[in-house]
């Protein structure tokens, strides 16, 4: 069995963030959340167990599917479903923003949700309701 080798200065702050959720800290936990948490990208449950394997190999596709859906209700972390492809996934964003997937290249841009979340305010209010929770993916393709 390979130890894990997340960034030690980073175990304490995961520990932290594990514990603070009301969750059990286990080594595979440990390094499924180090990945989300470092990700500069939107991995999907396939990409996190690639990179979870290279960090502990004892980390199996049933854990990677169970955690992040443990993760997933315990508020650590957004899933993004889409149509056509595997969700992903990205830490408990700490403000609102939305996304544009490319519909060529599959990359995934962030966008600042203030206009968007305002929009939708305005249309809820006016129907009479109150938003809980709002995300919007967007697809486009790159102007040519």
């Amino acid at each position: 069995m390979t130890q894990p080798r997340i960034p030690l200065a980073h175990n304490a702050e995961y520990t932290q963030v594990l514990r603070n959720a009301g969750l059990r800290v286990t080594q595979q936990r440990m390094a499924i959340v180090a990945i989300l948490a470092t990700a500069d990208d939107h991995p999907s449950a396939d990409d996190v167990l690639t990179k979870a394997r290279a960090l502990d190999d004892t980390v199996s596709f049933a854990t990677v599917y169970r955690t992040l859906a443990t993760f997933e209700e315990a508020g650590l972390i957004r899933k993004l479903p889409f149509e056509d492809a595997a969700a992903r996934y990205e830490m408990a964003p700490q403000s609102d923003h939305d996304h544009l997937v490319d519909i060529d290249t599959g990359e995934l841009i962030e966008i600042p949700g203030d206009e968007i979340a305002q929009l939708r305010a305005q249309i809820a209010e006016r129907l009479g309701y109150e938003i809980v929770s709002q995300h919007t993916i967007l697809r486009g393709r790159r102007k040519r």
